[in-house]
């Protein structure tokens, strides 16, 4: 199995990616800094023994995400089976704005760079990749009404920025999944009213094997999944809902990448063409 990971230097994408080398696959990073794995001796022993593979760029970069499709398409032999996007960013904290992330639409962008960079070999049905998508949950008016009043306010002062490119991501999502968009439009700053017709964006309902992932609000802890299998509970540490699921707060970074390995890669069939929310 090959791997293309974007947004994997750290928090869900770098979880994930480890899960999958310890599997076996093997992976191919963009990184805005390939020196951001100089120290971790993990990553570096699947480079040595050519498991992993670092591509330099950014994926604001039109250029520098078609170059690394190239990259993960030779390291892949002619084929790449999941694209894992995990990116971002890092926001700064504003007490009037709450938190910020620049550019805007830091998502909403690369996102389009890496559907629109797709190549030929990997467009058509059959071939195509099969696509993790991570965005948020809580950022559509529908979802928000699900989340508990506590988090509500939170989310709308202070995740309104990183959301909102969030949504401009789950537009596009949409459009290239063929599904029918009923929510509120993104800002144009985060995606231009001209969006459809940028060159190489796949028609709508062009990509068919695509999974969303929704996390509730995200945290640092351990994966609670790991070590309730450690322990031989039957019980699921956390709930993963196709669709929209009430209440629920948080659940950790650590946790999402163990769905992203165990649920969404091993169980491809069950979640092909859903959004899926997690929540403990």
């Amino acid at each position: 199995m090959h791997v293309f990971v974007l947004g994997g230097s750290k928090n869900i994408g770098y979880h994930a990616a480890l899960r999958l080398l310890d599997q076996g696959a093997t992976v191919t990073f963009l990184l805005r800094k390939t020196s951001v794995f100089d120290a971790d001796e993990r990553i570096q022993r699947y480079i040595k023994d050519g498991k992993a593979q670092l591509v330099q760029g950014d994926a604001l970069s039109f250029d520098d995400v078609k170059k690394a499709w190239e990259a993960a398409l030779q390291a892949g032999h002619g084929t790449i089976d999941f694209i894992l996007f995990t990116i971002g960013g890092t926001p700064s904290f504003s007490l009037t704005k709450g938190a910020i992330i620049t550019p805007g639409d830091l998502c909403t962008r690369s996102l389009l760079n890496l559907f629109r960079s797709i190549p030929d070999a990997l467009r058509a049905p059959p071939s195509q990749p099969r696509f993790i998508v991570v965005t948020s949950r809580g950022i559509t008016r529908v979802s928000h009404d699900t989340l508990p009043c506590a988090l509500k306010g939170f989310y709308s002062y202070a995740l309104g920025g990183p959301h909102a490119d969030k949504l401009g991501a789950e537009r596009v999502l949409a459009h290239v999944m063929g599904v029918r968009w009923t929510q509120e439009e993104p800002l144009p700053q985060i995606l231009p009213p001209e969006w459809k017709a940028l060159p190489g964006l796949p028609a709508e309902g062009g990509l068919k094997r695509v999974v969303i992932i929704r996390p509730s609000l995200l945290t640092s802890g351990a994966c609670e999944a790991d070590e309730a299998e450690r322990k031989g509970k039957s019980k699921p540490a956390y709930k993963a809902v196709a669709g929209e699921i009430e209440g629920g707060y948080t659940i950790s970074r650590q946790d999402t990448a163990h769905f992203i390995v165990n649920g969404a890669v091993k169980e491809w069939e069950k979640w092909e063409g859903k959004g899926v929310c997690l929540v403990y």
